[in-house]
């Protein structure tokens, strides 16, 4: 017992020589290699911060240009604070994950009319605005502020379990506070941004998640153990996600006179307040669909097309039917909307957006 317990500590003080080890073999390289993107222009937190919530859950390709468009509108966290929900959502439509757009406003109006109009500089101050977890507080501290405070995604977690082959589950928070604690203690004194931002981009450009790792380029490539021993593709370490549950749904894309049927989500869970098309739990036939509508109150025309969609959310899955009904009426219990607006002002999310006809 007394060996194993040796055995343990001494792999934890190798750990820690290898954590001591990233300052000065990353941030020198990641000077040299970072990539050219817009959040990096400047230390601004509005711009850290916004890029790092449109950056969940989606890729930097595809944040690129919402990024340009979401400033072009809004260039100050007071406009942001004063921007009406329409605008918002519409500049969000297609990121998907809408509350994170609600919590970016909630923060904005505090730090606008509460905070007057100064953003907090301290990471306990920042982790408690609305929508921030401590990944965004981190980087923004760091970034921003130049506070010692590690940013730790999935991309961190991944290149710290294969440099020093850790073989703890990273989902799991306690690993995430491990790594965390672990790697604020070999902080710089200067340069905490770049520390933050040459961990993110190792593990987005160099220690990716898909494929092989191109250990030939990384700057931790001589004292990485995983490449030491082959064992990168072994690491991490994730337990299997439980799969995702699908649900059957039929939706109705009901047109008259040019005009288009929506209507707005409850404003509590899966795309909340959110505008959509009429559409109802479970998989319906075409006269089956054709009874729905006429129950609403739509004088049927005609049936011009029928189509099937899927559409994946975390945890969930809809697998969507969709009706293309020509109506003689429009009911007051939908808003008939124009293309021009469903184009221009009014956000439909991606998984409705998808049904939205070339003509009407």
């Amino acid at each position: 017992m007394a060996k194993e317990l040796q055995k343990e500590k001494m792999t934890e003080k190798n750990r820690a020589e290898l954590y001591k080890k990233l300052p000065g073999a990353l941030i020198p390289w990641y000077r040299e290699n970072a990539r050219d993107l817009p959040w990096r222009k400047d230390r601004e937190p509005y711009h850290i911060w916004l890029s790092e919530i449109m950056l969940q859950q989606t890729r930097v390709e595809a944040v690129k240009e919402y990024y340009r468009r979401f400033l072009d509108k809004l260039p100050t966290i007071e406009s942001l604070a004063q921007s009406d929900e329409d605008q918002l959502m519409k500049l969000w439509e297609g990121l998907g994950y809408y509350n994170r757009a609600r919590n970016l406003q909630k923060a904005a109006r505090i730090i606008t009319f509460e905070n007057n109009g100064v953003f907090p500089s301290e990471y306990s101050e920042i982790i408690r605005l609305p929508g921030i977890g401590e990944y965004t507080a981190g980087a923004i501290a760091s970034n921003c502020f130049g506070e010692p405070v590690a940013a730790v995604d999935g991309n961190v977690l991944r290149v710290i379990s294969r440099i020093t082959e850790m073989y703890d589950d990273i989902l799991k928070p306690a690993t995430k506070r491990y790594v965390k604690t672990e790697l604020e203690k070999v902080y710089p004194k200067e340069d905490c941004g770049d520390f933050t931002q040459s961990l993110m981009e190792l593990g987005a450009t160099v220690c990716v998640p898909a494929g092989s790792p191109k250990c030939q380029l990384c700057p931790a490539e001589k004292f990485c153990l995983a490449h030491r021993s082959g064992t990168e593709g072994q690491l991490p370490v994730k337990e299997k996600k439980k799969p995702r549950r699908i649900e059957e749904r039929t939706v109705f894309v009901l047109c008259c006179e040019g005009k288009i049927a929506i209507r707005q989500r409850k404003h509590a869970g899966l795309l909340a307040g959110m505008w959509e098309f009429p559409n109802i739990a479970g998989k319906l036939t075409a006269p089956e669909a054709a009874a729905v509508a006429g129950d609403w109150g739509c004088r049927l025309a005609e049936l011009e097309k029928e189509t099937f969609r899927k559409h994946i959310f975390s945890h969930v899955e809809w697998h969507m039917s969709c009706f293309y009904f020509r109506c003689e009426e429009t009911p007051a219990d939908f808003y008939w909307a124009e293309k021009e607006a469903l184009n221009g002002r009014i956000a439909l999310p991606t998984a409705f957006r998808q049904f939205l006809p070339e003509k009407v």
